[in-house]
């Protein structure tokens, strides 16, 4: 049995998808949070049990059974690394055998703000006594080609993360390499440094889009408190728009860039490329 925590969210379902590809509905159990909105899986024969990160006992009641558990990161920033660990703690009063964890791409030394949690995260992992694996993904391309229209809308595309190289990939990407993990024979503790193949700048982004959608899109970069104010003003709590104008000016400075290609090795085909996500997101 392998179960998956925030089965509804947007990396979840398409980890699922992937792994009713690899095995069947019956050994899959999908843990969420509102039941209601997983209705699709219950018809293609999936387990449903509800848990939230707060809760350690509705957790440890939803492991019950499960052989290996996807971990994937709260999106509850300042309180996820204690909602990781409930998850850990819950797991192995559970029995689980083998938990695989969402980090973020060079997790023990990013200048990322995502980061620190996710570190902290790592280490309660490594000291619980519970065999795991630890996928460290990099920027999904999603992060930013969600800002298609509105740049398509405004006639710019604005960031602050200056000449700095991003080596995205696609979310469906990180989903098929969670279900390889969590389906094939791994190493205990071992560490997947996962980006895109290729890597860009936004100014290459703001080229391909503006290739593709036949309109001149310039890249406008701006300081990271500049940068800030207008993701809010476009309606981002503000929380989320101060993470995504500091993870802006991380990646001006290298955080989200790698060249190991260890993504591409672990499913076997080549990342999705940044010109097929613009293609995708003008497509709508």
């Amino acid at each position: 049995m392998i179960a998956i925590t925030g089965a509804t969210g947007q990396l979840g379902r398409l980890v699922i998808a992937e792994l009713l590809k690899r095995t069947s509905a019956a050994g899959l159990v999908a843990i969420v949070r509102d039941p209601a909105k997983a209705g699709d899986f219950a018809e293609q024969g999936i387990a449903l049990r509800q848990a939230d990160y707060g809760s350690r006992p509705a957790l440890e009641a939803a492991f019950a059974g499960v052989e290996k558990v996807l971990l994937i990161s709260s999106n509850e920033l300042g309180s996820r690394a204690q909602q990781h660990a409930n998850g850990i703690e819950a797991a192995k009063s559970a029995g689980v055998k083998f938990l695989v964890y969402t980090s973020v791409l060079h997790g023990d030394r990013s200048s990322l703000g995502l980061a620190k949690e996710h570190l902290e995260t790592e280490k309660i992992l490594a000291a619980s006594g519970v065999p795991f694996a630890i996928l460290r993904n990099g920027w999904y391309t999603e992060n930013y080609t969600a800002s298609v229209p509105a740049a398509l809308a405004h006639g710019v595309l604005a960031g602050s993360a200056g000449k700095g190289r991003i080596s995205s990939a696609a979310r469906r990407d990180y989903a098929e390499a969670a279900a390889v993990v969590l389906t094939g024979e791994v190493d205990a503790g071992r560490i997947y440094e996962l980006a895109g193949d290729e890597s860009y700048t936004l100014a290459d982004l703001a080229a391909e889009i503006s290739r593709q959608s036949g309109k001149t899109i310039p890249y406008q970069d701006l300081p990271e408190a500049e940068y800030a104010d207008l993701l809010e003003k476009a309606g981002l709590p503000r929380i989320f728009a101060e993470l995504l104008a500091s993870s802006d000016k991380s990646a001006s400075e290298g955080a989200l860039f790698d060249e190991s290609r260890e993504l591409s090795k672990l499913i076997g085909r080549p990342t999705t490329s940044m010109a097929e996500s613009v293609k995708e997101a003008l497509a709508g």
